[in-house]
């Protein structure tokens, strides 16, 4: 921007006095006026470029800089609200710049909501907001769905506008609205059954009564916030399908606002857990994907007379701070299921009759740039007796244990007249071979194995874990075919039996 003439005049005279008396030229001055004539000009100069400094730009060509053209929510619950999105408004010119107007187009009435640099206003709209050259400005904005009682998300979009010497900005706001069925400390007393017409969003707990049973349908989408739990004190029958599993998550959709954003879904710990708490349960978990709370299914049966019971089938258990299965004195069958990265123990069992059968065990919980703690390196499997429990059965066919570690297999056995085991075609990551005559045809890891495709998660590089078979991986065609043929088609729907050389774990290659 072009200076008045004479201010540039004025400025011009203050630096031409300054010179002639900083060199002790000018006529008919003494030195005690010279000094204080000097001061003078110092302070008029200094109040001079203290008023430049409130001169603002009307040159359209001046433009501000946004930091995105459009700003997408992820689904949002109706009456919960989202998280707070940042936009940057910059100006990059070195001129100051004034905004004339700068609001929400849809006014009061937008479930959008905007805070400009702390400020707030009832009808989403702002004037005369300065920025200086080379200075930026935050707005951050929020947005609060109206429950539409309809079972479909609603798409629901606005628009921040602004303008600046004449010329018009704007960027889009959009999101989904989403109404939940939102359950406070639910404690269910009857045989209950829960359908998928709409989400499920838990604070505290849900928990089914003793001996009660939670029949959950195929496609039930479940949110818990932090430190939320599901809790059976009765039995459950989570019965999901290929096309519509049952998930189960925590209530963040959003992305952790970092240089390069990642979800917060892919950090352990943002909520509980399943706990299996009645001896006498009889539970089913099919076709069940839960992922990133504390731990995954806890069954923590003292009883060594009574055994509760729990079917695990095309399930995948992903990415928990604590354990992914824990069994005491309690009967698991695991079948063509993944269950992976945990800070601690992946599978903890200990007393009762545990069958894994065409299933993948992988612990690479610290290969991930996210996790706020690593794992303690206990191993991915441990089997014991500790603790007086009741005998212990293990039955591993057709599995993949591995792992970051050199060592994911513990068989730590005190009383071996109560303990029985078998462990076949498997591949199992083991510094050391177990000599026991339990193992058969196994797959003892070496040092150079691939084993599975992505073993790491890199939210720079838009990688993720991957744990279907790498196409060098020592598990192809290492099952035995006639069991694999008892689960012909694997977690990702594809055949075993092409072939008649079926891969171990839970996907084919």
């Amino acid at each position: 921007m072009t200076k008045p003439s004479f201010t540039v005049n004025l400025q011009k005279i203050i630096n031409h006095f300054v010179r002639l008396i900083l060199q002790n030229r000018h006529p008919d001055m003494t030195s005690i006026q010279r000094n204080l004539f000097f001061i003078l000009l110092v302070v008029i100069s200094t109040g001079f470029m203290a008023c430049n400094d409130e001169i603002y730009s009307s040159n359209p060509q001046n433009r501000l800089t946004l930091s995105t053209d459009t700003l997408a929510f992820d689904t949002v619950f109706s009456s919960i609200g989202s998280s707070t999105s940042k936009i940057m408004i910059y100006n990059r010119n070195n001129v100051n710049l004034k905004i004339s107007q700068l609001g929400i187009a849809g006014g009061k009435d937008s479930p959008f909501k905007i805070n400009v640099d702390g400020s707030l206003d009832a009808n989403n709209q702002f004037k005369d907001i300065e920025i200086r050259a080379k200075d930026s400005l935050y707005i951050f904005v929020s947005v609060t769905v109206n429950p539409t009682n309809s079972n479909s998300p609603l798409f629901i979009r606005d628009s921040l506008t602004l303008q600046t010497n004449g010329v018009k900005q704007q960027i889009q706001l959009q999101a989904f609205g989403q109404d939940v069925r939102i359950f406070r400390n639910k404690y269910i007393l009857n045989d209950t059954t829960l359908t998928s017409e709409r989400p499920y969003l838990i604070y505290g707990y849900l928990a089914i009564d003793t001996a009660k049973t939670l029949n959950i349908k195929p496609g039930c989408k479940f949110y818990f916030h932090n430190n939320a739990n599901l809790i059976v004190y009765g039995n459950i029958k989570a019965e999901g399908t290929v096309g519509n599993p049952i998930t189960l998550r925590g209530d963040r959709l959003d992305d952790i606002k970092f240089a390069t954003p990642f979800p917060y879904n892919n950090v352990a710990g943002q909520w509980g857990g399943i706990y299996l708490l009645w001896k006498g349960g009889n539970h089913t978990l099919k076709h069940v994907y839960m992922n990133s709370g504390y731990l995954g299914v806890y069954m923590p049966n003292k009883d060594v007379t009574t055994l509760p019971s729990l079917n695990i089938s095309d399930c995948k258990i992903h990415n928990f701070l604590l354990y992914g299965l824990y069994v005491r004195n309690g009967n698991v069958l695991v079948t063509n299921t993944e269950i992976s990265n945990t800070g601690s123990y992946s599978v903890y069992l200990n007393g009762g009759q545990h069958s894994f059968i065409q299933s993948t065990i992988a612990n690479y919980f610290d290969n991930s740039n996210v996790q706020p703690v690593s794992r303690n390196r206990n191993p991915a499997v441990m089997i014991t007796d500790s603790n007086r429990v009741a005998s212990t059965t293990s039955v591993f066919r057709n599995c993949i244990i591995s792992g970051s570690e050199d060592n994911e297999f513990s068989l730590m056995i005190q009383n071996q007249n109560q303990y029985s085991g078998i462990f076949d075609h498997c591949y199992i990551r083991r510094s050391e071979a177990l000599p026991s005559s339990q193992f058969s045809v196994i797959r003892w890891s070496q040092p150079n194995d691939t084993v599975f495709k992505s073993i790491r998660y890199d939210y720079i590089k838009n990688t993720y874990f991957d744990f279907t078979l790498d196409v060098s991986s020592p598990a192809r065609g290492l099952a035995n075919p006639v069991v694999a043929a008892q689960y012909p088609i694997d977690l990702n729907g594809n055949s075993r039996l092409t072939g008649n050389a079926p891969d171990a774990g839970a996907y084919e290659w």
